[in-house]
Parts: structure tokens; C-alpha cells; sequence
């Protein structure tokens, strides 16, 4: 299993550190030929506009969105904002998921805040019936999804916080930043499908 984080700009480091306790090939892309013999590819979190527009400046939009074809991409906060196909303002976006979202949906920095989330999803990555510890951080809101969009995981409120489809996964927390790696485990089984 070989796996790309997009190391552009945010905690790409912290996936790759969790994906290699896994056992992983790690990748660290900042060009298009990274992106060769890749099983799937996680976008990080860190700050959209720029991941955005770096993405842009190295050419990398085109082949990003070519991988996302045939292969398993996870964005995870802004990773997700990037993956979208609309963050309600104007800036790049792969436009892969069908999903709608909200950036900084919380506040601010100091509105950071973490807790337990309900993800069935999960279920067979052990810890059978625990939550999982999510971490957010001036995180987005997954506002509206698409046909053919799995809801994932919701605040107690009903707000969207995880959802896939197909090949794609979008987090508007950060999984990396906990010791918990089970959506590490599921997106490796995404990727190997």
C-alpha cells in the first residue's frame, strides 16, 4: 500500500506519521509525478486558499483532479474544503465531492474545540462501540451533500462533519492529531478497493 499526502502547506506530517505506524508507503506530494503508482492520496488540513493556490501555482490542479478518477482521496479540514465541489466563496477547489462547505463554520482559532462523535462507519476497526475523538480546529461545516452522499458522522446537533463517496472522504476534523487511527484503517480499505 502506497499512499500521497498532499505537502503542499498544513499537518501533512502528522498523516504521514500515522499512516507509517500503519505500515504505509508514504508519499509526500508536491508535484505531479508524485502522484504515480499512489493507491489513494489524503489532502491535509492547514489553510484552503493557500493549499488551493499552490496547487495551482506547481500545475497540479489538472493532475489532482485526473487521480481523483480512479483513486481513493480523503481530505481532511481544509483538505476538505479543497476536495468540495463548492465552499461558498471564490477560491480553487478539485470540485470532486459533491458536497457543499462552509469554511471557519465555528469561528475563530480560539473557538476550537474537541468531542466525541458517533461514526458507525467504523465499526470493525476496533474499539467497537466508543466514539471517536475528534479534534476541530476553525473547522469547516459540511453543509449540504449530493446524491449519493453517506452521512458519516453528526454533531449532536445534526451538522455534518464526515461524509463519503464513492472513493472520496471529507473530515471537517482532524483524525491525525489523535492516537486513534481507525479512519487512518478505513480510508486504507478505501483505497484498496
Amino acid at each position: 500500500m502506497r499512499i500521497g499526502v498532499l505537502a503542499l502547506q498544513g499537518d501533512f506530517a502528522e498523516h504521514q506519521i500515522m499512516l507509517q505506524s500503519l505500515g504505509v508507503d508514504v508519499v509526500q506530494v508536491r508535484l505531479a509525478e508524485h502522484l504515480n503508482q499512489l493507491d489513494g492520496l489524503i489532502i491535509p488540513g492547514g489553510e484552503s486558499t493557500t493549499i488551493g493556490k499552490l496547487a495551482t501555482d506547481f500545475n497540479l490542479m489538472d493532475p489532482l483532479r485526473a487521480f481523483g478518477q480512479d483513486h481513493a482521496i480523503w481530505g481532511t479540514c481544509a483538505g476538505a474544503i479543497f476536495l468540495s465541489k463548492d465552499a461558498l466563496r471564490k477560491q480553487p477547489l478539485l470540485n470532486l465531492m459533491d458536497i457543499t462547505v462552509e469554511r471557519n463554520a465555528f469561528g475563530r482559532q480560539i473557538d476550537s474545540f474537541e468531542t466525541e462523535l458517533k461514526v458507525p462507519a467504523l465499526q470493525g476497526f476496533g474499539q467497537n462501540g466508543r466514539g471517536f475523538h475528534a479534534v476541530f480546529i476553525r473547522a469547516p461545516l459540511i453543509e449540504k451533500v449530493g446524491e449519493g452522499v453517506q452521512i458519516l458522522a453528526t454533531l449532536e446537533d445534526g451538522r455534518i462533519v464526515a461524509a463519503r463517496q464513492g472513493h472520496f472522504l471529507a473530515t471537517a476534523f482532524h483524525p491525525e492529531l489523535t492516537g486513534d487511527d481507525r479512519f487512518h484503517r478505513y480510508f486504507l480499505e478505501m483505497a484498496k478497493s
